[in-house]
């Protein structure tokens, strides 16, 4: 239907269980004339205020002098810590979950500790001697909502195998809409179409990150939702590929010409031929219904790509017009490689 060689391969690769780690194929990097990134680090506050302010949001008092300061990327936005045993995965994990919960937290915030529980469950991906001790130390709320996290990024690491990527694709990352705008999205398309709106969140997710990797396609899909453009005539109703309200109607009415709504099965499978991504997708559902709350951490995960220097993170305003020497670019944004290498 659609080139699904999008984010999926690199949120199954990038999680390092897998020899690639690129969260889209190395076949989709379309070169193109010139290299325009431009990136600078500073070092600014704590790493670990945005988990201090969601456990006690009144403080006011400094931070001691003593406690290192964070690193930013080039766009301002802090660098995830990084832990070094399950305990200390454990206690994050339950800190960032609690914050994501919390009503109280303004965007900035969420994008944080979205970001923190990223990187926590990608590092357990890496550390799976760690898995039953953070369950164990785990609240079971907590607990199910890491056993879907796991269970969904198994079956992404199943669907590449090709090896890391000496350069960086030409890609660009921008911001997806705001996350309101975004259920706003799939619920108009599940009341016009009875196709259940996590799904289609779910699939967003997987192929463009909400929206962060731009029309980087070689194989030519296109938008959000990573449309052929002859397969968008069939279904877009005069709507412009690009924009994420017409691109979701246009998923949620493929799926219904598929039959997924006697069998959401299939017409996930008609989306991409692959149990493996079906089974993503689903889980990815179940979590999101299981607790829409879910969606303010999923939504606020950033852009990686597995490379021969390591698993790189692209912020948001990261463009490379042409591939880009990976090893450049982490020797210049030493925060980038925010992840431990595979079985560290």
């Amino acid at each position: 239907m659609h080139d699904f060689w999008g984010l999926a391969l690199l949120l199954a690769a990038s999680m390092g269980l897998v020899g690639c780690a690129s969260e889209l194929t190395g076949a989709r990097q379309a070169a193109a004339p010139v290299t325009t990134t431009t990136t600078t680090t500073t070092t600014i506050t704590p790493v670990e205020s945005t988990l201090a302010a969601a456990a006690s949001p009144d403080t006011t008092e400094p931070a001691p002098a003593t406690e290192e300061p964070a690193v930013r990327a080039f766009n301002g936005r802090s660098v995830p810590r990084s832990p070094v045993d399950a305990v200390e995965t454990a206690q994050l994990l339950e800190e960032v979950e609690a914050g994501l919960r919390d009503d109280s937290l303004d965007a900035a915030a969420l994008a944080d500790l979205g970001h923190q529980e990223q990187v926590l469950i990608r590092t357990l991906t890496r550390h799976p001697e760690w898995v039953e001790e953070v369950v164990a130390r785990s609240t079971p709320d907590v607990a199910r909502v890491l056993e879907l996290h796991l269970s969904a990024r198994t079956e992404l690491s199943s669907l590449h195998t090709a090896p890391p990527l000496a350069s960086i694709p030409a890609w660009e990352i921008i911001e997806p809409e705001p996350l309101d705008d975004l259920i706003g999205h799939y619920q108009a398309a599940e009341a016009a179409t009875g196709i259940d709106w996590q799904i289609l969140a779910a699939i967003n997710l997987i192929e463009t990150g909400f929206g962060r990797i731009d029309g980087l396609s070689s194989a030519g899909a296109q938008g959000p939702m990573q449309f052929l453009p002859t397969t968008w005539e069939e279904v877009s109703e005069g709507g412009d590929i690009d924009d994420p309200g017409d691109a979701i109607a246009g998923a949620a009415r493929y799926l219904v010409r598929r039959g997924a709504l006697d069998d959401i099965r299939a017409g996930l499978w008609g989306y991409n031929n692959s149990d493996n991504y079906v089974n993503a997708v689903l889980t990815y559902a179940e979590l999101i219904r299981s607790d829409e709350r879910a969606l303010r951490g999923i939504y606020n995960w950033e852009i990686y790509v597995g490379t021969e220097a390591g698993t790189l993170w692209l912020p948001v305003g990261f463009r490379a017009e042409e591939p880009r020497s990976a090893a450049d670019y982490v020797a210049e944004n030493p925060w980038a490689e925010t992840l431990p290498p595979s079985g560290s």
